[in-house]
């Protein structure tokens, strides 16, 4: 009998366990979502294009002569108006070309000589009455032609040996600016041998000058992207050596043909830059250009936070509430989408209350026991 009562007490102790147990498992609170609603927002898709700033145009210039630099009258970063002398080349003459120029003039010396003995003897001639007005007009005309000829075999030894006519001008040993700007580079020096511009050579280049008041962005756009820009539509640029400033520009160049680089295939595109006062842009500063490639105005979108994809086909949905605390799976079909917020085009009402099922909760830290409590115990 006394068996039998501790069986009945023991299993009335672990019936109370139970319930004390189940009783306290199920006394926490259900975890409770908030829930949001579709807006009306708009959208706009950007694509940051890295690139450089330069100037819309530049001029190198080149000498007429070839020859060796005997003085230079700028420095890189000088304004200069067109016309301005820039550098000035010594003349080296080519021996060979003296010998033929110095042979031409001989020739045209013997040439004068003889026609001016025809000449005189047709004027003898003529006051005799013994021959005609038109054949002593004849010998006159090629005296004169012969002096002229002489004059430019003369003057064609003078360019080869000294670079220019005395008497001239404009001399071609002078170099000068083609163009108002500022010299953005001066590749040669004092001393250095130039030749100038022929057929079969571009010539040497003496100074690169381009007005910095007319300047250009210039950068890549990859392909998949190319096809969204439109001639005239706005950027902005943002230069790493201005920072906390932004310039307008506008789009004025797609390219037709692209270029592959790191197995992608980029467009150039470029654009004029809106400049001020207030800023010195120098040729050459590397910027980034912000274009918009796509935007939707006054549109339904949630937060992009909300999107949930399935597992097998990686396809959106939402949850949308029932009734209280009960949701129900919503498929829906997305658009476009700017990383924040999602544009919605079928699936959901402006009315529906969205599960935010990602909402995180506060995180409880017990504090704990210190090892000198043990000892106040």
């Amino acid at each position: 009998m006394k068996f039998k009562n501790i069986g009945i007490i023991v299993l009335i102790l672990g019936l109370l366990f139970a319930v004390a147990y189940f009783v306290r498992t199920n006394s926490a609170s259900a975890i409770e979502y908030d829930t949001t609603t579709a807006f009306t927002s708009s959208i706009e898709k950007t694509s940051v294009v890295t690139g450089t700033v330069i100037p819309e145009d530049e001029v190198e210039i080149k000498p007429q002569l070839n020859g060796i630099i005997s003085e230079i009258m700028v420095e890189e970063g000088d304004m200069v108006n067109n016309g301005d002398l820039i550098a000035i080349i010594k003349v080296v003459p080519d021996e060979r070309s003296v010998y033929g120029a110095q042979s031409q003039v001989n020739a045209a010396e013997l040439n004068v000589k003889n026609a001016e003995r025809q000449m005189q003897r047709a004027e003898e001639l003529f006051s005799k009455q013994i021959i005609s007005q038109q054949e002593f007009e004849d010998a006159e005309l090629r005296f004169n032609t012969a002096k002229e000829n002489l004059q430019a075999a003369q003057n064609d030894l003078e360019i080869i040996r000294k670079g220019s006519v005395s008497g001239s001008s404009t001399a071609n040993t002078n170099i000068r600016a083609t163009i108002t700007g500022t010299i953005l580079e001066i590749p040669i020096k004092l001393g250095d041998q130039v030749i100038a511009a022929n057929s079969f050579n571009s010539g040497s280049t003496v100074a690169i000058i381009a007005d910095l008041n007319k300047m250009i962005f210039e950068g890549q756009v990859d392909e998949a992207e190319v096809g969204k820009l439109l001639v005239g539509q706005d950027l902005n640029v943002s230069m790493a050596a201005i920072p906390d400033k932004e310039f307008q520009a506008k789009l004025k160049f797609v390219a037709p043909k692209g270029t592959e680089a790191g197995g992608a295939v980029q467009f150039k595109i470029e654009a004029d830059l809106t400049l001020d006062e207030s800023s010195f842009i120098r040729a050459g500063y590397s910027a980034n250009g912000t274009l918009v490639v796509d935007n939707r105005q006054d549109i339904m979108v949630i937060a992009e936070a909300l999107l949930q994809f399935d597992r097998r086909t990686s396809e959106p949905y939402v949850e949308v509430e029932t009734s209280s605390q009960n949701f129900e799976r919503r498929d829906i079909t997305v658009g476009l989408s700017d990383g924040i917020k999602v544009e919605i085009l079928s699936g959901l009402e402006m009315t529906d209350k969205i599960k935010i099922w990602n909402k995180t909760e506060p995180i409880k830290i017990e504090p704990e026991e210190s090892a000198f409590d043990q000892f106040d115990d």
